[in-house]
């Protein structure tokens, strides 16, 4: 039934609807990054993501669905789709699961089941659309996988775009709404029922998206810290705003008082505080100032140590939330402050709806507010400083069962800390405040990166360069690369004892100096600092120390992934009785993603093409399972790693998913269109070659260009990503063209099989980049195209007969 449809408007209804697939997703992992938290949003969208490969399977189990009107088929499901989007968040934002209680009350599991599979549907919509028109039109696969392809790049960027002005709620309805505006165009003239029903639907939507219904609200985690907080007496939420990549709340309650790292030796109180949340977690105090505000509790502060070591200072603040060390260095008459926030909603709340209240903090002449990725500020400014400081801007979080793992903060790697250090004043200090844990893991963490960085730069005894103190709860990093004077060093002494801080290591330290104050039953943090700085094989004592606390890369940025199979025994030994998500099972909480996903697959997609096995042209989809499935893995293998190398380039983990996205689908639609001109023996072999050259390239161009205006590093990355995504979309629709010359009735499972191992291949490049770096996924994903190719080889013959992926339309980091 293709010759009477309207090739233009079903080309549409695949762009509105592959564009619409792109901002649900992308939406999807900034609504459950607000209901629960970053991993589980990573996990949600991967699981939705089978919706693609049991659609192959429904198609080649359901032939007769190609029999049907074309036309009025695609607007049926692009109208199903519609539907799906608004029901499965409803589902899923209502039904009771949570990942605290799933170790110990089964019925979890099934509300965990309801939450993936909710989720599932709509991309089944999707994906049945893009295989329908595959296997109805394999001639012209290329146009199909363009209009696909193109759809959800514009997808990535709608997605930004949206959500700073109607919100996740909003932005889900729009998703909603642009399916639906594809079925209209579908339906107008041919079928006057599904044009009433879209219209009537499209308009409902359309009056939502500005004001969405209550029921539409977020329902947050009850452990989240703005659900806690709000539960407190007289509590209020004062304001909520979104833009592309957070949630800002702010909340008044008297219960709010927040200053890491204060001296148990204040006598007094901190003044009123605001709390300002980010995405519901990681409290931020926005402390009162106004003129006659008592800001004596200031002086007590670890952060407070460097102002009694250089007398006005030029300093530096990365990330600095709220602004409390900002307060803190213009308490202490710093000559001048430069505050660098990536979040510009933050710097909005301090610099003008609370202005007064801040006491006009960052309206100071001496303070100047940057909207801007701290490691971009850093490498750009010519500027010296006498202090540079990382502030302390999360909430404390149980890091050792790994259940942080997948969160990546290019602020704390080596190359980072190595930046800081060139850019200090002779006499200048790094300072690095982080949150203390037993055994020691942040703090510790936080000193081998500093050891590793002064090596970097060529000091051969980083142990004479570095002190640290602590608080009962925080621990501060001070680093100098020449060095601490004797009298600076009494400077330490005294100010440890006044505010009874205790020391953990300084050059010459004695055993009888640690430990006086917030005693433990050990000096852990005293024996396992000295241990590291006083090794002669780092590696080695890396490898035998409990966790992982080996210095994180550019490459490797896992600061908070400190799991080690070691931990196996205790961490299964203690499940259940942590109060964590997922019952604290943390790095498993992946493995049992993959074993889901790989059951879920054999059942959704491979185990029903066992009915198939009967027919002649199965006999022939040996090489082409092989094909499709290493399709998916390539795919994957190169688009995940470039997302996470991209976000220390572009500042923000969505500013890396959309462009990088929108480059490599767009482009890779580009090269779809042009995919029968040339033959894929000629094409795929200058893939493999293009993608293992992007590992040694990427960190010189970063090197080059980081310092660059956001504007010029977005274009610059289109740039760099075009041609890989170019090169990367002619090999899926020169497959299927393939497929419909030897066995056509084998299109729907080779879509079927392509979407199960992009499904899988999501799962274990994530796994793989935190075990070994983004470089060797990537070289990964070269390796499976080179093996795309002997699969293929034989049957390619000279023809311009192939990459991507089912999930390409919705991809996920």
């Amino acid at each position: 039934m293709v010759k009477s449809t309207p090739m233009g408007a079903l080309y549409l209804a695949v762009f509105l609807l592959s564009s619409a697939t792109l901002v649900f997703e992308i939406t999807l992992t900034r609504v459950f990054s607000v209901a629960q938290w970053y991993h589980f949003a990573f996990m949600t969208v991967s699981l939705a993501l089978l919706g693609f490969g049991a659609s192959g399977t429904f198609l080649a189990l359901r032939p007769q669905l190609l029999k049907r009107d074309l036309a009025n088929s695609v607007a049926s499901l692009c109208l199903l789709f519609s539907v799906c989007v608004m029901g499965s968040y409803l589902v899923s934002n209502h039904v009771p699961f949570d990942s605290f209680r799933i170790a110990y009350d089964r019925r979890q599991i099934l509300f965990l089941s309801v939450y993936y599979l909710s989720l599932t549907v709509p991309f089944f919509f999707t994906g049945l659309t893009v295989g329908l028109l595959f296997a109805a039109m394999p001639e012209r696969a290329g146009r199909t996988y363009f209009a696909n392809l193109a759809g959800s790049g514009l997808g990535c960027l709608a997605a930004l775009a949206v959500l700073s002005v109607v919100g996740g709620e909003g932005t889900i309805i729009f998703a909603s709404l642009l399916s639906a505006v594809g079925a209209l165009g579908l339906a107008w003239r041919r079928s006057w029922v599904r044009f009433g029903l879209a219209l009537t639907f499209a308009g409902l939507l359309g009056v939502c998206v500005l004001r969405p219904p209550d029921m539409f609200e977020i329902n947050m985690s009850p452990y989240k810290a703005l659900s806690h907080t709000l539960r407190q007496p007289q509590a209020r939420l004062t304001y909520s705003r979104w833009n592309a990549f957070s949630r800002i709340d702010v909340v008044e309650s008297e219960a709010i008082r927040s200053a890491p790292g204060l001296s148990y030796m204040f006598p007094g109180a901190p003044p009123s505080q605001k709390g300002v949340f980010t995405d519901g977690g990681n409290l931020s105090p926005l402390t009162a100032a106004s003129p006659g505000t008592d800001l004596d509790f200031l002086n007590y502060l670890l952060v407070s140590l460097p102002y009694e070591l250089v007398s006005r200072p030029r300093v530096l603040i990365l990330e600095p939330g709220a602004g409390l060390d900002v307060m803190v260095a213009v308490h202490h008459d710093a000559a001048h402050v430069v505050a660098v926030d990536s979040n510009p909603l933050v710097i909005e709340l301090v610099r003008d709806r609370y202005s007064e209240f801040a006491g006009g903090l960052y309206a100071l002449e001496k303070v100047m507010v940057v909207a801007e990725e701290g490691r971009s500020y850093v490498h750009r400014t010519k500027q010296e400083f006498d202090i540079i400081q990382v502030s302390l801007d999360d909430s404390f979080k149980p890091v050792t069962s790994g259940a942080y793992s997948l969160s990546e903060d290019y602020l704390y790697t080596t190359e980072a800390f190595a930046d800081y250090l060139n850019h200090l004043a002779p006499g200048g200090m790094l300072v690095v405040q982080r949150w203390l844990q037993t055994p020691p893991s942040e703090s510790l963490r936080a000193l081998a990166l500093a050891t590793s960085a002064l090596q970097s730069l060529g000091v051969e005894r980083p142990a004479e360069h570095v002190v640290a103190l602590r608080s009962l709860y925080t621990g501060l990093l001070l680093i100098k690369e020449d060095g601490f004077t004797s009298e600076e060093m009494e400077v330490i002494k005294s100010f440890s004892q006044d505010r009874r801080f205790d020391l953990i290591y300084y050059p010459d330290i004695r055993p009888e100096e640690v430990n006086r104050y917030s005693i433990l039953e050990e000096p852990y943090y005293y024996e396992a600092y000295l241990s590291l700085l006083q090794t002669a094989d780092a590696g080695s004592y890396y490898a035998s120390y409990p966790f992982d606390v080996t210095p994180p890369s550019d490459d490797h940025p896992f600061f908070f992934h400190y799991f080690r199979w070691e931990q196996t025994p205790q961490i299964m030994q203690a499940l259940g009785r942590t109060w964590q998500p997922f019952g604290g099972s943390g790095y498993f909480v992946l493995l049992a993603l993959l074993a889901l996903a790989v059951f879920a697959s054999l059942m959704l997609i491979l185990l029903p093409l066992a009915f198939l096995k009967g027919r002649h042209e199965v006999k022939q989809g040996r090489r082409l399972f092989f094909y499709f499935s290493l399709l998916g893995i390539g795919y994957l293998f190169v688009e995940i790693p470039l997302l996470q190398r991209f976000i220390l380039f572009l500042g923000h983990p969505t500013y890396a998913f959309a462009t990088v996205l929108f480059t490599l689908l767009t482009f890779s639609g580009l090269g779809s269109l042009a995919s029968s001109r040339v033959s894929l023996r000629k094409v795929l072999p200058g893939l493999v070659v293009s993608i293992a050259f992007y590992p040694f390239l990427l960190p010189h161009l970063f090197g080059w260009l980081l310092g660059a205006p956001l504007s010029f590093r977005l274009l610059a990355s289109v740039v760099i990503l075009a041609p890989l995504g170019f090169l990367m979309g002619f090999p899926f629709p020169q497959g299927i063209r393939l497929t419909d010359r030897i066995a056509p009735g084998l299109i729907p499972w080779a879509w079927g099989v392509n979407g199960c191992a992009s499904v899988l291949s999501a799962i274990l490049a994530v796994m793989i980049a935190i075990s070994s770096g983004f470089s060797r996924v990537l070289l990964f994903g070269g390796a499976a195209y080179a093996l795309a190719l002997l699969a293929i080889y034989p049957l390619a013959g000279g023809t311009g007969v192939a990459g991507g992926s089912a999930a390409d339309v919705s991809s996920q980091d």
